[in-house]
């Protein structure tokens, strides 16, 4: 028959059925193809009866001794209110122990008072 032989094929096929219709040609060179490489499955590794565990660590929340609640930018700073320093000078000795009782927190960036 012209170039078709029908029956046996490359590699140990055999061919059953009518032969396919018009005339046979075979196959030309193929042509060159430069894209990415075909995907290959890798097994996973062993593990040997190890598990995987995962840590989730939380940032810990960092607090500044004195450090301004509101804001956590400022620094609380002692500061004597007006009455405070009116009875240390008024009540001179025991004055003092009132105006060191009555004593705020001030803080230094954004203002806010703290009794």
């Amino acid at each position: 028959m012209g170039g078709y032989e029908y029956g046996a094929q490359p590699g140990g096929a055999y061919v059953t059925g009518p032969p396919p219709p018009g005339p046979y040609y075979p196959p030309g060179p193929q042509p060159a193809y430069y894209g990415p490489p075909p995907l290959q499955t890798v097994p996973p590794p062993q593990s040997y009866g190890a598990t995987a565990t995962t840590i989730i660590v939380e940032n810990p929340e960092v607090i500044v001794v004195g450090a301004c609640p509101a804001c956590r930018i400022g620094v609380l700073e002692d500061d004597f209110t007006c009455l405070g320093v009116l009875c240390a000078i008024m009540f001179f000795p025991l004055g003092i122990l009132c105006c060191l009782a009555m004593r705020e927190k001030r803080c230094s960036s954004c203002g806010a008072t703290f009794g």
